[in-house]
C-alpha cells in the first residue's frame, strides 16, 4: 500500500554507505527529511538525480532538511558512488526492496525497473508530499518547493 499524505514516516533501518545503521526514526522531531527512490548507482539519470541533489545540497540543509537517496545497490556500490561524486548525503542499501514495498514505490518503464519517487516528510514525520516520474531532474526543484512553503 503506498503511503497518502498526512502519513507517518514508516519505521525502518537500512545500512549506509558506510556500513552504519541508520533508523527512520532518528529523523522524527528533529529535521524535515527528503527521501527519493532511484533505480540504480551510476546509471546516467540515477547519476544525474544524485548530482543535482548535491549541487542543490545547501538549499536542503538550510532548510533543516536532511537528503536520503535509496536504491537496492550495495554498501559497497553506495560508498563507490558517493565518492565519485562527491556526493554529501546518505544513500541507503535496499537490495530487498523492503522499504521500497513499505513506501509504495511504483516500478517505472513498462514495469521493468525499481521506481523513481520523492517524498517530503515535515519535522514530525508526517508526509506533506510525494513525487513519481522518470525524468529526474523535476525531483529537487518540487521538493525544495515543498520545503520552501513549508518553512514559511
Amino acid at each position: 500500500m503506498a503511503l497518502k499524505i498526512g502519513n507517518s514516516i514508516p519505521e525502518f533501518s537500512l545500512k549506509d554507505q558506510h556500513g552504519n545503521l541508520f533508523e527512520s526514526k532518528s529523523l522524527i522531531g528533529k529535521t524535515s527529511s527528503v527521501i527519493y527512490f532511484y533505480p540504480k548507482n551510476f546509471t546516467p539519470g540515477c547519476t544525474k538525480e544524485a548530482c543535482e541533489f548535491r549541487d542543490r545540497y545547501e538549499a536542503f540543509t538550510d532548510m533543516n532538511a536532511k537528503v536520503i537517496g535509496i536504491s537496492r545497490d550495495s554498501t559497497v556500490s553506495h560508498r563507490r558512488f558517493a565518492n565519485q561524486y562527491n556526493l554529501p548525503f546518505t544513500l541507503l542499501s535496499d537490495k530487498n526492496n523492503e522499504v521500497g514495498k513499505m513506501f509504495g514505490v511504483k516500478k517505472s518503464f513498462l514495469g521493468l525497473l525499481p521506481g523513481r519517487e520523492t517524498y517530503v516528510f515535515d519535522k514530525q514525520g508526517k508526509l506533506i508530499f510525494t513525487f513519481n516520474s522518470l525524468d529526474a531532474k523535476p525531483h529537487i526543484t518540487k521538493a525544495l518547493q515543498q520545503l520552501t512553503q513549508l518553512n514559511e
